[in-house]
C-alpha cells in the first residue's frame, strides 16, 4: 500500500475506533453531531499532517473541554456556563477547527505535488495551522477563567466594568490564563515537530492580537449582525491567529 493511502487508512481506523470510544463513556465532551464532525476532522488532520498534527489538535480539545468545567457551578449559578454542560456540537468542531484544517488540507496539498510545491509556504502554513489553535485555545481559557475568577471585568472598548461572560468583556484573571494556554499549546507545536522556538513567540503574539480583536467583535457588532454567530465569530477569531502568524513569519 502507498505510503500516502495508509496514512489516510491508519487516520480512518483511529477515529473510528476513539469515535466509538466517546460515544459509550458516560460523560459527553461531544454531541452525536458533534462527535460525527470531530471524526470527519480527526481523519483531514491525521490523513494531512499525521500523528504530529493530530496529537496537537486533541491537545486543544482536551484543554479546552477541561477549562469548561472550572468553575462550571459558580458558572452555572450565574448563567453564564457553556451550553449542553460544555459539550460541543458539530458549530463549536468547525468553528474552532475550520482554519486549522484548511491549513492542513494546504499542506498536504503542497507536499504531495498536487499544487506547485513551495517549502517556504509549507513552513508557514504549519505555522498558521498551530497558531489557529492556540488563538482558540487563548479564547477559550481567557473567556472560562476569565468567567469563573474574574473579579473585575471590563467592557474592552470602554473599560467600563461589565458583569462576567459579557461579551467583549476582558479581564486580568483570564488574559493571563489566555496567554499561558496560547503558550503551552505553541510549546506542544514544537515538541512536535510543527513550528520552530521563534514560531513559539510568533504563534503567542498572534494569538494575542486575534483575540484582542474578538473581544472588539463581542463588545461592538456580534450581537448587531444576523450572520455573525458566535461560531462564524470563532472562525475568524482563528483566521486572524493564523493570518497574524504567517505574516509575521514572512519577515523571518
Amino acid at each position: 500500500m502507498p505510503p500516502i493511502a495508509s496514512d489516510w487508512l491508519i487516520a480512518i481506523v483511529v477515529n473510528t475506533v476513539l469515535l466509538g470510544v466517546a460515544a459509550i463513556v458516560p460523560k459527553k465532551l461531544l454531541t452525536p453531531g458533534g462527535l460525527v464532525n470531530a471524526w470527519i476532522l480527526g481523519v483531514i488532520i491525521w490523513g494531512c499532517l499525521g500523528w504530529q498534527g493530530y496529537l496537537l489538535v486533541m491537545f486543544y480539545f482536551l484543554v479546552g473541554s477541561g477549562v469548561t468545567f472550572v468553575g462550571k457551578a459558580q458558572k452555572e449559578e450565574l448563567g453564564i456556563a457553556e451550553a449542553r454542560s460544555g459539550a460541543r456540537g458539530a458549530g463549536n468542531v468547525w468553528g474552532s477547527a475550520l482554519v486549522g484544517a484548511i491549513c492542513a488540507i494546504l499542506v498536504f496539498l503542497l507536499s504531495n505535488g498536487v499544487l506547485p510545491p513551495s517549502l517556504p509556504w509549507v513552513v508557514l502554513l504549519q505555522l498558521g495551522f498551530v497558531a489557529s489553535f492556540c488563538t482558540k485555545l487563548s479564547d477559550t481559557c481567557g473567556t472560562e477563567i476569565g468567567k469563573a475568577y474574574g473579579q473585575r471585568t471590563f467592557l474592552i472598548t470602554t473599560l467600563k466594568p461589565v458583569p462576567r461572560g459579557t461579551e467583549g468583556a476582558v479581564s486580568l484573571e483570564g488574559t493571563i490564563a489566555g496567554v499561558i494556554g496560547s503558550i503551552a499549546i505553541a510549546i506542544v507545536g514544537w515538541l512536535l515537530g510543527l513550528i520552530n522556538p521563534i514560531g513559539v513567540v510568533i504563534c503567542a503574539i498572534a494569538a494575542f492580537v486575534a483575540t484582542t480583536i474578538e473581544s472588539l467583535i463581542g463588545a461592538t457588532i456580534e450581537d448587531k449582525v444576523p450572520f455573525l454567530t458566535h461560531d462564524v465569530v470563532n472562525i475568524l477569531n482563528t483566521l486572524i491567529g493564523a493570518i497574524v502568524a504567517i505574516a509575521i513569519g514572512l519577515r523571518f
